[in-house]
């Protein structure tokens, strides 16, 4: 069974975060050219998870489209909210306190070697999650994510966004679900580019404030037993 290491880097600026997931990833990556190049297996791979939050942020996927920025820059910075061009995959989405961010930074060779498969357990540790409360939840045909009422076109709204980078398959990024956080900043953006489908959230759907930690830990015991890892937690 792997061992990945649980850091909770509680509310963290985005860039801060952003820069120690490249950290840890650069570190696996290293590792793998070494093993390729000089047959030299004296270090291993290390698998990390990262759970914070962050400060309001929106951030645009490589593969995003700018426009689905709404807001003016100034309109921007009288908010507070910064804002960021990142190498993950997907379009725009935001960040903000009470929304539980997730960074996997797994070797996925230790595990399977089909990016497919690891967005469709990550949704499926959400699932199960949100289940815990009461909440049915699913995918929605064509995206990625976890969304509600998905056989329902005039409802369908999402709950939980999803975007990863994977290099020589070591992954980072992850997924954002949103808790407690205020969705009314969501109005400043096109969601993922998809302008005809509402976000919700944990709170907002069962109708009061949800413990943030205890919905970290439940995830978390979902990703373990899918994945098949144990987690062990950083002071």
């Amino acid at each position: 069974m792997e061992k990945v290491t649980l850091e909770n880097l509680g509310l963290i600026e985005y860039q801060k975060g952003w820069d120690y997931q490249e950290k840890l990833c650069k570190q696996n990556v290293d590792i793998k050219l070494t093993q390729r190049k000089n047959a030299d297996f004296s270090e291993e791979t290390k698998h990390h998870i990262l759970v914070c939050e962050h400060p309001l942020v929106y951030t645009l996927g490589k593969s995003g489209d700018e426009s689905h920025l709404l807001a003016e820059q100034n309109t921007l910075k009288e908010l507070g909210i910064t804002y960021y061009k990142i190498n993950r995959g997907g379009d725009i989405t935001h960040h903000g306190p009470g929304q539980l961010v997730v960074y996997p930074i797994l070797d996925l060779e230790k595990f399977f070697t089909d990016i497919h498969k690891y967005l469709r357990f990550l949704e499926e540790a959400v699932i199960r999650t949100l289940r815990e409360y009461g909440i049915e939840s699913g995918r929605y045909e064509g995206f990625t994510g976890v969304w509600l009422d998905v056989d329902d076109p005039q409802r369908v709204r999402k709950i939980c966004a999803m975007g990863i980078r994977c290099s020589r398959w070591i992954t980072m990024h992850g997924l954002a679900l949103n808790v407690n956080n205020d969705l009314s900043f969501f109005d400043n953006i096109i969601p993922c580019g998809i302008s005809d489908r509402q976000v919700t959230s944990l709170e907002k759907e069962i109708g009061q404030k949800v413990n943030l930690n205890e919905v970290t830990y439940k995830l978390l015991h979902h990703l373990s037993e899918l994945f098949n890892f144990k987690l062990v937690e950083t002071p």
